[in-house]
């Protein structure tokens, strides 16, 4: 009787069933694409506010507003011809941002900023997941940060 050297079928059918089963489970963990996507759209609500803020700016600069601490331009309040950080401000300067279908924002987590996170995310006293819209001062443009930590 000859020895055969090797795997049978059905060994190797169950060696694939389990290696599948480990891939399942375990990519979630090192792709972390909810974690990424997540940033992503923060990365895209930071753009959409400097945007937002350009545009503002230009409008506030052709109105003679823009080294005023306090002013509005189409119903957008100012700091410095920059939208405020604020619901009168930067939420009606961004489209959409209004909505709170998908977005959330608060003016008192942190003083003379905007913090917003998605909707749905408790915004405490140490802001994570979210983009924070800081005034403008007197010779800048508004700071606007994205916290990637608690995504």
């Amino acid at each position: 009787m000859n020895k055969q050297v090797g795997f049978t079928l059905i060994e190797l059918v169950v060696v694939i069933v389990i290696l599948g089963i480990l891939s399942v489970t375990a990519a979630p963990r090192f792709l972390n694409l909810q974690s990424d996507a997540r940033v992503s759209a923060l990365k895209g609500m930071k753009g959409a506010m400097a945007g937002a803020g350009s545009i503002v700016y230009g409008k506030a600069a052709i109105n003679g507003v823009e080294r005023a601490t306090s002013a509005s331009v189409s119903n957008i309040a100012l700091v410095f011809g920059y939208p405020e950080a604020s619901e009168l401000g930067i939420v009606r300067a961004v489209q959409g941002l209004e909505d709170r279908a998908d977005w959330a924002f608060s003016e008192e987590v942190i003083s003379d900023s905007l913090v917003v996170t998605f909707a749905g995310r408790e915004l405490l006293s140490d802001p994570q997941c979210s983009v924070i819209y800081e005034n403008a001062v007197m010779g800048s443009a508004p700071s606007i940060t994205v916290v990637e930590t608690g995504c």
